[in-house]
């Protein structure tokens, strides 16, 4: 069993779950409020560009039916092409968290992508909208190519996390930037969450193995066959993952080595 202290702290908030579930994709609604239980994460992310103008009106919107006491928003703004649009997204987010009862929410997971086709976060624009909100007081979590020295700039600047990519969003291929993630865990001193490209419980795992500290997914789930359990799936992958780091792999080696070294094997007795 995980250990009590091993929570994930992100800013001031420790979570107890290392995985964090998107809110869009889902074919019904029941099926994303199934996910989100399932998952037993504690932190759901929100486009908050997709939102009504007036959640609490709006009745159909399932972030009304979310029990907010054990849910942590994480807004994102995703959408934002430039770093002054996400900076004005970011702010509305908290507005959002203000709504649910969590006013001292200033998280923010922030995504700038000026472009459209490849949906590839724009680095210039994620220091530039990041170093505002830092100073602002967000707790800011930037999603970004997986680039080890961007990842230092953004850790330098005060962000409370690094959100590489392991794939191009919702893409499903899993870990293409293996090399570099590796890079960015070994040289952070702050959570490293995986994000974008998870595509099963394996890639997942795989992750959580190398040292990753959290993931973030919502495709994977949501246009799955069936996605409360495939969340289920996910939340036991990340924690045998976990497990798997905290415990230590055993060494590789290039040729074969018994299990039952032969000063150990007892003699057999002939009949």
């Amino acid at each position: 069993m995980i250990k009590d202290y091993d929570t994930l702290k992100i800013g001031n908030k420790s979570f107890n779950s290392r995985l964090m579930l998107g809110t869009g994709k889902y074919k019904t609604v029941n099926d994303a409020l199934q996910s989100i239980e399932k998952s037993t994460c504690q932190i759901v992310t929100v486009a908050i560009r997709r939102l009504p103008v007036n959640l609490k009106k709006d009745t159909g919107t399932f972030l009304n039916f979310l029990n907010w006491k054990n849910l942590w928003l994480l807004p994102n703004t995703a959408g934002a092409q430039t770093a002054e649009e996400a900076v004005r997204i970011a702010f509305l987010g908290h507005e959002l968290a203000c709504r649910i009862g969590q006013e001292d929410n200033f998280f923010v997971k922030l995504e700038v992508i000026s472009d459209p086709k490849y949906l590839l976060p724009d680095p210039i624009g994620t220091i530039k909208a990041a170093e505002f909100l830092i100073k602002k007081g967000f707790t800011v979590l930037p999603y970004i190519n997986a680039d080890p020295i961007l990842a230092l700039h953004l850790e330098d600047l005060g962000c409370a996390t690094i959100m590489p990519l392991g794939s191009p969003i919702g893409s499903g291929q899993g870990l293409k930037n293996l090399s570099n993630i590796q890079i960015i865990i070994e040289n952070s001193s702050i959570p490293v969450i995986i994000d974008a490209g998870i595509g099963t419980p394996s890639d997942a795992t795989m992750a959580m193995e190398i040292g990753a500290d959290g993931i973030l997914l919502n495709t994977a789930v949501a246009q799955s066959k069936n996605p409360a359990q495939m969340a289920l799936a996910m939340n036991l992958s990340v924690k045998a993952g976990r497990l798997a780091h905290l415990a230590g792999s055993m060494e590789k080696k290039l040729y074969a080595s018994p299990s039952s070294p032969a000063n150990s094997v007892s003699k057999l007795v002939r009949i």
